[in-house]
């Protein structure tokens, strides 16, 4: 009977330290999980966010490139106004802050903020691209999608 005992015993530790396991491992991917969501934001360029009913205040990356003849510099000195377009739409940004040196008109750009349906979109970052050949990914991947996209020094190119 001493020894039913002690191998059912055994068995019931083994099974309390496997379901202990299983449940500390469920915390760490739930946590893990729940970290990375507050740092992952959805990149979208005018075209997908005009087409997509997105909710007030819903944080995502915008990529484009600055129109020619938005840009505008408030009084303030430090908030800017500029149109961000994929060539078929565009979307008008507001920006406190600092611009990167190289942000120009006609140039990629990728901007992180909120989305506002009933006002311009609130960028709380932005991102230029670094030398004149460069263009971010997600902007050069979605204008070769729409077939608005054409090597640098080709006529009629964006």
């Amino acid at each position: 009977m001493m020894a039913k005992s002690r191998a059912a015993n055994r068995k019931q530790k083994r099974l309390y330290l496997v379901l202990t396991s299983m449940a500390v491992l469920a915390l760490a991917i739930g946590l893990v999980l729940s970290a990375l969501q507050d740092n992952i934001s959805l990149f979208l360029d005018p075209t997908e966010l005009t087409e997509r009913n997105l909710p007030d205040g819903e944080h995502i990356r915008l990529g484009g490139l600055v129109a020619i003849d938005s840009f505008e510099k408030a009084d303030d000195g430090l908030t800017y106004h500029f149109d961000i377009t994929d060539g078929a739409e565009t979307v008008s940004v507001v920006y406190k802050g600092s611009l990167p040196d190289l942000f120009r008109e006609g140039q990629g750009v990728v901007v992180e903020g909120e989305v506002h349906k009933n006002g311009p979109f609130v960028a709380t970052e932005v991102l230029a691209k670094h030398d004149e050949n460069y263009m971010p990914k997600e902007v050069l991947d979605s204008l070769k999608k729409r077939g608005l996209y054409q090597k640098p020094g080709e006529e009629g190119s964006i």
